[in-house]
């Protein structure tokens, strides 16, 4: 095993950007109203009422809770908290950490074509954390969610053309992907493609 691979591996969390400014009359409402539709079943009000929890957004922070209403979505078929779920088993975060878990629900966000499912089940693999370590398998999940645009994937397919690592080896492939995650702002992905071009590798 490649146990010096070093990816920098990048978990990739759920889809939320801050919240809007909004004064606390409307933000308590539109807070009720996200609680009056989770609790009718609505899976959309539930992951997003995750989110909430889980970021602290409108609302004191709190993982038990954000694990509450991420696994009534989840268990609905909603890939967002599917994958938001997996997260917090595998970080342990308002639950027990349990790799067998996280594994299971990414793999459902996954199947659905969720790109950070993708992504963090791809890592799962790579590090052997709850299933059988297989670099082939990492590959092929970063490599869907790398066709998706996400960044974390193209490095870490890059880093995994680089090293020859559950894929031959090919310097003009790590390249192109370094440039895609470079392009997003990827630090890393930056710096690998100064290196690897200032070495002439990958022309």
């Amino acid at each position: 095993m490649k146990t010096a691979l070093a990816l920098a591996l990048a978990l990739c969390l759920g889809a939320i950007g801050p919240a809007p400014a909004q004064n606390a009359a409307t933000s308590n409402a539109s807070f009720r109203e996200m609680v009056t539709a989770a609790e009718r079943g609505d899976a959309r009000a539930q992951a997003n009422l995750g989110m909430m929890y889980e970021g602290g957004q409108g609302v004191a922070r709190d993982d038990a809770q954000a694990v509450a209403w991420y696994h009534k979505a989840a268990e609905q078929g909603n890939a967002n908290a599917q994958s938001n779920l997996g997260l917090m088993y595998m970080s342990g975060r308002g639950v027990a950490r349990d790799d067998a878990q996280a594994v299971a629900w990414y793999r459902k966000a996954a199947d659905q074509g969720h790109a950070v499912a993708q992504s963090n089940l791809g890592v799962m693999y790579i590090m052997g954390r709850g299933v059988r370590r297989s670099d082939a398998q990492a590959v092929a999940w970063f490599r869907k969610a790398a066709e998706q645009g996400n960044a974390g994937s193209q490095y870490n397919l890059a880093k995994c053309y680089e090293t020859g690592t559950g894929v031959a080896r090919n310097d003009a492939l790590a390249v192109a992907w370094y440039r895609k995650a470079a392009e997003q702002g990827r630090p890393l992905a930056q710096e690998a493609v100064r290196r690897m071009e200032a070495s002439g590798r990958g022309k």
